[in-house]
């Protein structure tokens, strides 16, 4: 159908050329009477345009149809396929090899101008096929896609991409089977092209710098060997990045988990540790001592008391953390005021603040805000307890909130000794504890982090500012909706 299709075209050609020459033939000859240097200028720009549009082919049968109509029409002796004048032989075959000349520059330029459109569709085709590959960091998910990137990207019948390391074959689609896996296997270790015009197949190899890492089998009209070449290497690259980038991610999660794990263990050196000594002395002291009046005793079982009620509490935290870290959990979004939270929390941590006046500055006006109640609660309690811990007894405790960029801006502020800004970056961190505080104050490095995971939970922010010796303000962001207004 297609050789068919192209004997019509070229037919056609033909015949529109010669009607041409015959039109100019029929203008000059009948009706205008032009002269021959007229008549020749004419039929070569008809040539030009015939070079540049369709082709030497047609370019010279219109020089030879031109030569031969020139020489009938306005040659003398007219009518006739002889030149009485010698010089007009001169002038003749000075035409028709001009013509011809002129056909071959024209097609040259044409194939140079469809080459330069050629190379540029394929650089830009490379360009995209090169962002594709960049946006996917995972080489599993690189492998799968790099198929079909090449098929779509320069509108192939399909791709297949082998790779040596693992010895799989990945192909754009699941029923294309027209390179086989032997081919690709035989092409991953050489460094040569293979081609195969009866199918329309090519195959290239994957070189990472002069090392065969795959190969590349594609099927149809594909772009240039330099181009499949470029394909293959920026294939080569980005399987490398992506490769290098899990092994990276790999390695930081070990590192992670390893500074984690260590950070756990010191937070349970020094603060599990405490309560199980405190709690064992008491048992050792009823055990051993027989003496002990009603008030010492009840001395002994309030210690163990508070002390287990402490180990409770960091078991609580620890899984609550972990529920955070998982987002596995539920909140009950209701509409409440910040009034509300702030009592809640005031309730439950009144021992820990009783060496510390608490100033609430909490304006009326402040609209209610979708929230989870207790959890809110928790996280200004887990605030004034690092407030309570980190300024000198007596000091004030600041409760004040405002609206602040639509946002209902709540802030705890103390008077302690203030962070640096270099630990004002890892503050929220899981079992971060501050350098200087560490081993004066307890806990466990928690309570931040998870103030910071129920905040975030609920769409809002959590930041802290603070100066060295001034003391810190830790505020946190719930958004507000144009109806709480």
């Amino acid at each position: 159908m297609g050789v068919r299709r192209s004997i019509i075209t070229r037919a056609l050609r033909y015949s529109i050329s010669t009607a041409v020459i015959a039109a100019i033939v029929a203008v000059y000859f009948r009706w205008v009477h032009a002269n021959e240097m007229t008549v020749a200028l004419t039929f070569l720009m008809v040539i030009l345009l015939v070079a540049a549009n369709w082709g030497l082919r047609h370019a010279v049968y219109l020089s030879i149809l031109s030569s031969a109509v020139l020489n009938f029409f306005f040659l003398p002796p007219i009518g006739a396929f002889t030149i009485g004048d010698s010089r007009n032989w001169v002038a003749l075959f000075a035409f028709l090899l001009t013509g011809i000349v002129a056909s071959q520059l024209a097609e040259r330029a044409r194939r140079e101008a469809k080459m330069s459109r050629f190379r540029q569709l394929e650089a830009e085709r490379l360009y995209e096929f090169s962002q594709q590959m960049l946006v996917t960091g995972n080489v599993i998910d690189l492998l799968n896609m790099l198929p079909q990137m090449i098929a779509a990207t320069f509108n192939l019948a399909g791709a297949a991409v082998y790779l040596r390391e693992k010895d799989r074959v990945y192909r754009s689609h699941p029923n294309y089977m027209d390179v086989t896996a032997a081919e690709l296997r035989d092409t991953a270790f050489t460094r040569d092209h293979r081609v195969d015009d009866a199918r329309g197949v090519t195959l290239a190899p994957i070189l990472l710098g002069t090392q065969p890492i795959g190969s590349v089998g594609i099927t149809g009209a594909g772009p240039s060997p330099q181009a499949l070449d470029a394909v293959c290497g920026l294939a080569a690259i980005a399987i490398e990045r992506a490769g290098a980038m899990e092994t990276l991610t790999r390695v930081e999660a070990s590192r992670e988990s390893e500074r984690l794990r260590n950070a756990l263990l010191d937070a349970v050196a020094h603060e599990l540790r405490t309560p199980l000594t405190s709690i064992t002395a008491a048992i050792t002291t009823l055990r051993s001592n027989a003496l002990l009046d009603q008030e010492q005793r009840g001395e002994m079982m309030q210690v163990i008391e508070e002390e287990a009620e402490r180990l409770n509490r960091l078991v609580g935290q620890a899984m609550e953390m972990a529920a955070l870290d998982a987002h596995d959990i539920k909140l009950d979004m209701q509409m409440h005021s910040i009034r509300e939270a702030v009592d809640l929390a005031l309730q439950a941590i009144q021992p820990q603040l009783r060496t510390h006046a608490v100033d609430i500055r909490l304006p009326d006006s402040l609209p209610k805000v979708e929230m989870d109640l207790e959890r809110i609660a928790k996280v200004i309690q887990h605030l004034l307890e690092n407030a309570a811990k980190y300024s000198a007894e007596g000091s004030p405790i600041f409760i004040s909130a405002e609206i602040s960029k639509n946002q209902l801006m709540t802030s705890i502020a103390d008077r302690g000794a203030g962070i640096d800004d270099f630990e004002r970056m890892m503050v929220f961190d899981k079992f971060y504890r501050g350098q200087g505080q560490r081993y004066r104050v307890q806990g466990t490095g928690m309570g931040l982090a998870i103030a910071k995971a129920i905040v975030e939970a609920h769409g809002g922010s959590i930041e802290v500012t603070s100066q060295p010796s001034q003391g810190s303000v830790f505020s946190f962001y719930l958004p507000i909706s144009v109806d709480d207004f």
